[in-house]
């Protein structure tokens, strides 16, 4: 039997074709440039460091995954900066937003028990157990539990995304982007990023309903009354 031949793809012949195809790549690198540079105009001026972000009442923190039930290295680095925010009394409510799809899974009670352990009271912790991305976690901070105003905390490489997406579900943010080491776990983070981009920019564009949005809830505001 014969083997089936792959053909290889020929290149224009004549100039105008070869301008035309030009011309394409060209405008498929502008269209996949375009929500990274929308996210980088969006962020301009929102980023921070834990010395010199403004004072805010609540600090949103993103779930990083887990290591048999404890916050992942990366993700413990984003409660310390939390907790440190308290501490120096530059926030006055952590809401620690992740993964609760199952049962044997539960980022936002593992990020407050973590955050208990380092000094912010349980009664300061509001937890948010349908945050399953990053603009469901922004849209549910700002239509469930009334977040106008927030400090983001998360890796250098993701913040963008959460400031870019947050600003555009309503949170006026500023982002805290933690240092880690440029690992394998780092290096994926970023690359993930510049496809991750291209889907931050259509749910800013066409505001898609959270996967689970439910009842408003009181917790950001009880805690901030106790804060008072």
């Amino acid at each position: 039997m014969r083997r089936p031949t792959l053909r290889t793809p020929r290149l224009p012949r004549t100039r105008t074709g070869r301008r035309r195809l030009v011309q394409a790549v060209m405008a498929g690198c502008v269209l996949a440039l375009l929500p990274a540079t929308w996210m980088y105009t969006v962020t301009a001026e929102r980023l921070r460091t834990t010395a010199d972000v403004p004072r805010t009442e609540v600090a949103v923190v993103f779930g990083a995954g887990l290591w048999d039930g404890e916050p992942s290295p990366y993700l413990a680095h984003r409660l310390d900066a939390a907790a440190r925010l308290y501490r120096e009394n530059r926030v006055q409510v952590v809401l620690v937003t992740g993964d609760n799809s199952r049962k044997d899974y539960d980022e936002p009670d593992a990020m407050r028990v973590y955050l208990t352990r380092h000094g912010v009271p349980d009664g300061r912790i509001v937890s948010d157990y349908a945050g399953f991305d990053t603009w469901d976690s922004c849209v549910r901070a700002k239509k469930i539990f009334g977040v106008d105003r927030a400090v983001l905390i998360s890796q250098g490489f993701h913040i963008r995304r959460a400031v870019a997406l947050c600003q555009a579900a309503g949170v006026r943010s500023y982002g805290i982007g933690v240092q880690d080491k440029h690992d394998v776990t780092w290096y994926y983070g970023g690359t993930r990023e510049i496809f991750a981009a291209g889907k931050a920019a259509l749910d800013a564009v066409f505001q898609p309903d959270p996967r689970f949005l439910g009842p408003k809830e009181a917790g950001v505001p009880a805690a901030l009354a106790s804060a008072r």
